[in-house]
């Protein structure tokens, strides 16, 4: 029997085994896929030369992690690579605001938006700067993260304190006409704040915008070498090494609980796998809440809350395969591995806009990856191995195109959405659809069938808006790894800190799993001390 039994080998799950393994716990991960890594993965169904990533690709967050940095991966074979440029956000006048690990290049791009942007730029750094370590620990660390909080207080105070914090909690449309003069910043901002679902208008949009620009700034937007699985297979190498298994093809139909405490889950086809200690769970609130754990076994206030929970954006991906590089009308973007396309801050807010109404956008926002200019092992010389990702509803009321785009999803509605993903990156590469070499369509239910966690394709684990992040992540009052199950641990994106590849929820479910265990082995300790009194011994000296 198992110490714990970890449901799910995305990142989250593989990081909170590895850190029970770590503190001596015998260890089975449980994965519903033929293979372990979530959303983070690669294979070669493009084109055999050529490297995809299935869903997430660049890792800044797990680049800032101290729970991904201390688990020591290049020792077990990881190695990451960087493009010259972390972002580009070019526009069809051929202007382009440029994201660098220098944070000259960066101001000096912004300059030429309007002269001063620069030092604009320079002056939110210096903030970052100020705020890093404790802003990052907070973020890394449980809900409420007491030490780290008070030292970030401390720290606010000295950089402006409620002025500061009310520009964190802007939209970032408003803290770029607070910031900035031209419209360089603004787009920088706001396009790493819709990587969440963050619309232009929304509170906190431009603190969200600000936190991943800085991480791009400081840390770049990494990817691993050889591909996203080369993550995964080093985390798996690390747990294995300490004795912990892995078993896939396996998937987790309940937890079972017993006097209010789990103890084990039943998988599909009727074999128990019992939990001597700790059940963590590295999958979707939802599954967790209405599949895995019986109603009778839960709160009915949680089982109400529930019901108002919010899934991030859908998401639809193409995957291309071209036989030369991408043909940027602004030649900056070629060196960047990640371009984000939208023709200005008006045309992101049109977009939003169109996803609030229910309706499949014209003109798709687009996250631009090219993977061999930020790793030359992806594919031949020569080429790109890349991918474009946007949003579409849940739930499609319309098509503000002139496709006829309903949200069923079938092989026409894939390629017309393909095709309309291909126009808009016309729009800044002329050119671009004569060098694909083959393509590959990910939709949201494609997506989901991948990956059960990616609930029509939402890539967050839930909303990223301010309405469902610390105590209300997933629900109101929660924002903990615990659960109303004793042994129980949400460690998935769907808790506290959210989405992203950093670890976080699974280093806090692990830690929290510990805790129990460490208090048992003080009473322990302490009752073998009272044997020792009772029966003569001496007690070491307490002066």
């Amino acid at each position: 029997m198992a110490d714990a039994v970890v449901i799910g080998a995305g990142p989250n799950g593989l990081v909170a085994a590895n850190l029970l393994a770590d503190a001596g716990w015998s260890v089975t991960v449980l994965e519903e896929q033929p293979a372990p890594g979530g959303a983070v993965r690669h294979d070669h169904g493009v084109h055999p030369d050529y490297a995809s990533d299935l869903f997430s690709s660049f890792y800044p967050l797990a680049a800032a992690s101290p729970v991904v940095s201390g688990l020591g991966l290049e020792e077990h074979g990881l190695r990451w690579s960087h493009a010259p440029h972390v972002v580009a956000h070019p526009l069809s006048d051929g202007r382009c605001a440029i994201l660098d690990r220098d944070v000259d290049v960066t101001a000096g791009s912004l300059d030429t938006f309007a002269p001063g942007d620069g030092d604009a730029w320079r002056r939110l750094h210096s903030m970052w700067d100020t705020l890093r370590p404790d802003l990052l620990d907070a973020l890394f660390t449980p809900f409420p993260p007491v030490r780290s909080g008070l030292r970030l207080a401390v720290r606010l105070r000295g950089t402006g304190g409620l002025r500061m914090a009310r520009t964190l909690v802007l939209p970032v449309r408003r803290m770029a006409e607070e910031e900035f003069r031209g419209e360089g910043g603004g787009l920088l901002l706001a396009g790493n704040a819709l990587h969440a679902d963050l619309a232009p208008e929304a509170a906190g949009s431009g603190g969200f915008g600000w936190l991943m620009s800085m991480l791009g700034q400081t840390y770049g937007f990494p990817v691993p070498v050889g591909g996203a699985g080369a993550l995964t297979e080093a985390l798996v190498r690390r747990l294995e090494s300490r004795g912990a298994v892995v078993r896939c093809g396996r998937h987790v139909e309940r937890v079972v609980v017993r006097d209010g405490r789990a103890v084990a889950v039943r998988l599909a086809g009727g074999e128990t796998v019992p939990a001597r200690r700790a059940v963590l769970a590295d999958v979707s609130v939802p599954s967790l809440y209405g599949d895995l754990v019986a109603p009778e076994d839960l709160p009915r206030q949680l089982l109400s809350d529930l019901e108002r929970f919010q899934w991030d954006f859908a998401t639809f991906k193409v995957d291309w395969a071209l036989d030369g590089s991408v043909p940027w009308q602004c030649e900056q973007a070629a060196g960047a591995g990640t371009v984000h396309l939208a023709d200005g801050l008006d045309e992101l807010t049109r977009f939003a806009a169109q996803l609030a109404m229910g309706r499949v956008p014209d003109r798709p926002f687009s996250l631009f990856g090219q993977m061999t200019t930020s790793d030359p092992t992806r594919s031949p010389a020569g080429t790109e191995s890349a991918w474009a990702y946007t949003h579409v509803p849940h739930r499609v009321v319309g098509d503000a195109g002139d496709d006829g785009i309903t949200g069923s999803w079938d092989k026409d509605e894939q390629e017309r959405m393909a095709d309309r993903v291909e126009a808009h990156v016309e729009r800044f590469a002329p050119g671009f659809r004569d060098r694909v070499r083959a393509r590959r369509i990910l939709a949201p239910p494609t997506l989901q069938n991948l990956d059960r966690n990616l609930h029509g394709g939402a890539i967050n684990g839930g909303t990223t808006a301010m309405h469902q992040q610390l105590f209300f992540r997933p629900a109101p009052g929660t924002g903990r790894p615990e659960t109303p199950v004793k042994g129980l641990y949400l460690a998935s994106a769907g808790a506290h800190p959210g989405g992203g590849v950093h670890g976080a929820p699974g280093a806090n479910a692990a830690r929290a799993a510990l805790r129990p265990s460490f208090a048992s082995g003080l009473a322990a300790a302490q009752r073998l001390l009272a044997h020792r009194d009772r029966t003569g011994h001496r007690q070491p000296d307490r002066g």
